[in-house]
């Protein structure tokens, strides 16, 4: 038990270095094409507007090395499931994995996708269990029953309905400074290698 949960506070800490060997790897064997952009974009700001959504309410804290929460957050995003940066994440990872694989065989287009997403579910799979012990250390029932009520990581179609939290629009610039710069990496490299194409 103590193994796993040195492992899991490994890889929480070391996340965002984790996750950037998928992003260098669309970026080193991508071959995107016009159509898979177009498809692509749309899903990977849908996934960052989804993050600024979820940002807003969490604060700066989800950038630490170690899993702090001053309060539960249930409103907003976590109204719908419990982990809103994480399944925006994904969103943003999978419009990516699109933009930057359409001219790849199909062979090559679905191993650069199954890469990446299957190291961003290995790493949410360490990283989810850590948090949520943390959590349920610190809230206690509270958190027990928000997890009664709300899922983990697919969506509810309803929101709980008496979530609790304020969605703060001057916390994002702070707290998703790294995000937006990753976000406009990609986007560069993005283009840069359509225009070679």
């Amino acid at each position: 038990m103590a193994d796993s949960q040195t492992f899991e506070a490994f890889v929480f800490k070391n996340r965002g270095a984790l996750l950037a060997v998928p992003a260098a790897a669309l970026t080193i064997w991508g071959k995107p094409s016009a159509f898979g952009i177009a498809a692509g974009l749309p899903i990977a700001f849908a996934g960052e507007l989804l993050r600024c959504w979820a940002v807003g309410y969490s604060g700066a804290t989800t950038r630490g090395d170690m899993v702090e929460a001053p309060k539960l957050v249930t409103a907003g995003p976590y109204a719908y499931v419990r982990n809103p940066l994480y399944l925006a994440n994904f969103v943003t990872a999978a419009g990516f994995a699109l933009a930057f694989t359409g001219k790849n065989s199909t062979l090559a287009r679905l191993s650069l996708m199954a890469a990446s997403l299957g190291t961003m579910f290995a790493v949410y799979a360490a990283i989810v269990p850590h948090e949520e012990r943390f959590l349920h250390e610190k809230f206690g029932e509270d958190f027990e029953r928000y997890c009664e009520r709300v899922p983990a990581v697919v969506p509810q179609l309803e929101p709980m309905p008496d979530g609790q939290g304020v969605w703060n629009a001057g916390v994002i610039k702070e707290a998703e400074s790294n995000t937006f710069t990753t976000f406009a990496a990609m986007l560069a490299s993005l283009a840069l290698k359509a225009l070679r194409a």
